[in-house]
């Protein structure tokens, strides 16, 4: 299969470049920086946080490998040490988070971190590298391997490198007040929008509502992105600060089995009640 000119690349990864700083921005919830690079007679693509200079923090190097496959690497820059420093001190919670998030990534991606193992791996100096290699059906120069490569690999460690770094989710002064009373109750509600959780959540436990069985993109097509995060532990039964484990605290919910949960207040309606009230009412 013949490969596209390294001029025609260009213009395809520029024609894509919003598209991908669109989905990294949606799953880290920060904003993204771009650059396209030549990597021989191929085109290559640099990715960072748009408030850090390229050498101030992670960056993602994406170069074709082969005809049909795609080399992910995430390094550090020169002048990190200040955000390494700051991510050396984030909580146990955002560090399972952040391994939560590589862990989602598909086994065929081959995942690496050199002198590390996967399930404890720390940023500590600046020369932590993390590795993959996706290959795909088509030629890694097609955009829909681009995309793949950014939604199954980039996505997952920008996140983690966004969870660990800090950065929040603005919430509207106006939404949720009444749960607002404690700082422990303040933390969980700025988690249950965080985006990370919401992709690490779809990721683990695919788009289908977990009540009813809906898979709202199977009905409504490419409006169908509409499914929503729910947090399993109700807010008003927290006794105290507990460790956040993403992988059993979040289900997707459809808009309806969701505003139904929290119909019953001030403890929502579990996921089984809501599913027998349901059972009640069907014909």
């Amino acid at each position: 299969m013949a490969t596209l000119s390294g001029k025609t690349a260009r213009e395809m990864l520029k024609n894509h470049t919003d598209l991908i700083s669109s989905e990294i921005a949606e799953g880290t919830g920060a904003g993204i920086a771009l650059a396209t690079r030549p990597d021989g007679l191929r085109t290559g693509l640099s990715i960072w946080f748009s408030d850090l200079e390229r050498n101030q923090g992670p960056v993602i190097e994406l170069k074709p490998k082969g005809l049909k496959s795609h080399r992910v690497e995430l390094r550090f820059g020169n002048f990190a040490r200040q955000i390494i420093n700051q991510i050396s001190e984030a909580p146990d919670e955002d560090m399972n988070l952040a391994r939560s998030l590589i862990e989602s990534i598909k086994a065929e991606a081959q995942v690496e971190i050199p002198g590390q193992a996967m399930d404890s791996w720390l940023v500590s100096d600046g020369g932590f590298r993390m590795h993959a290699t996706l290959r795909h059906a088509e030629s890694s120069d097609n955009p829909d391997a681009m995309i793949a490569t950014c939604r199954e690999v980039i996505v997952p460690m920008m996140a983690a490198m966004a969870e660990l770094i800090g950065y929040d989710v603005v919430l509207d002064e106006d939404e949720d007040g009444a749960l607002e009373g404690t700082v422990t109750k303040r933390e969980i509600v700025k988690r249950e929008r965080n985006p990370r959780n919401r992709l690490l959540c779809l990721r683990i436990h695919g788009h289908t509502c977990k009540s009813c069985g809906l898979t709202p993109s199977m009905l409504y097509g490419s409006a169908g992105s509409i499914i929503e995060v729910h947090h399993l532990q109700p807010l008003s039964s927290l006794g105290e600060p507990r460790k956040y484990d993403p992988r059993t605290d979040l289900a997707p919910l459809c808009p309806n089995c969701h505003r139904a949960v929290h119909t019953r207040k001030p403890i929502p309606y579990s996921i089984p009640e809501l599913q027998s009230l349901m059972g009640e009412h069907v014909d």
